[in-house]
């Protein structure tokens, strides 16, 4: 029983010193793509802690561990656009912790999940709303890139000031209502049938300006004949037709043949 309240007593001992070492380690490893927030009896220090191993002063000191590594956040946001339709937009972004001022936003928001839900979330939906206002629906399809630039834009000058740097954000997904869509679609229709109209129209007016045109044609060359056609002409395309035999006029006389110049006369009539 000596041997039991002996090994027992040793035991205790044994796990108090492992404590004391562990609570009165004088140091400290911060990770890769981590810093370490100083405090000194819980205030924030200036100094940020980089990576590797740092001595401390146990008790005195306490270290917080920041990831300044990239980080994903998704977000869907709805924001109305210039002409009032609805924007329902998924945007994927990519933001990471400065690493510089890790101190600053530890002390002022807190730790990642207070950085995401108090401070990214509310921006991206605010900024989403604040640049989709300054478009039309059409715009905002048509213009994508100049949309994107303009959110990336805002975002950054506004999570800056939190300590939050932007790598990259995108527009993954923009769409609108359905009764938009169906609008769009509607009107996507008229202007097909309007261009088709349109075509047919001045397909007629040139059809109708070529049978003028050739109407003209053969009157003008109608006229150019009748003015060229000479008594003198004529006569002499008869005496070009003729084979050289003079016709032979059968009466109640007896034949005869008929003059060469009534016959080029009549020829020619």
């Amino acid at each position: 029983m000596k041997k039991s309240q002996a090994f027992n007593s040793a035991g205790k001992l044994t796990a108090l010193l492992v404590l004391i070492t562990i609570f009165l380690t004088p140091f400290v490893i911060v990770s890769a793509g981590e810093r370490g927030v100083l405090m000194e009896f819980g205030e924030v220090q200036e100094q940020i802690l980089g990576e590797g191993i740092h001595i401390i002063i146990p008790i005195v000191n306490t270290v917080k561990k920041l990831s300044v590594r990239v980080q994903k956040q998704e977000i869907s946001a709805e924001a109305s656009s210039k002409d009032l339709q609805d924007v329902f937009t998924d945007v994927a972004l990519n933001w990471h912790i400065i690493p510089e001022e890790a101190n600053a936003i530890f002390q002022q928001i807190g730790e990642q999940k207070d950085i995401v839900d108090r401070i990214i979330n509310p921006a991206v939906e605010e900024v989403l709303k604040a640049v989709m206002a300054k478009y039309t629906a059409e715009e905002i399809i048509t213009k994508r890139g100049e949309v994107k630039s303009g959110v990336d834009d805002t975002l950054t000058t506004r999570l800056g000031t939190y300590h939050i740097a932007v790598d990259d954000i995108s527009l993954v997904h923009v769409h609108f209502s359905e009764l938009f869509g169906e609008a769009v679609e509607a009107k996507q229709i008229a202007e097909q049938e309007a261009k088709r109209a349109e075509f047919i129209a001045l397909k007629a007016t040139k059809e109708a300006e070529a049978k003028v045109n050739l109407a003209k044609g053969e009157a003008e060359a109608q006229r150019l004949l009748r003015d060229n056609l000479t008594p003198e002409l004529l006569q002499r395309q008869a005496i070009e037709k003729w084979n050289g035999k003079l016709p032979l006029i059968m009466g109640k006389e007896s034949p005869k043949f008929w003059d060469l110049r009534e016959f080029i006369k009549a020829y020619a009539n």
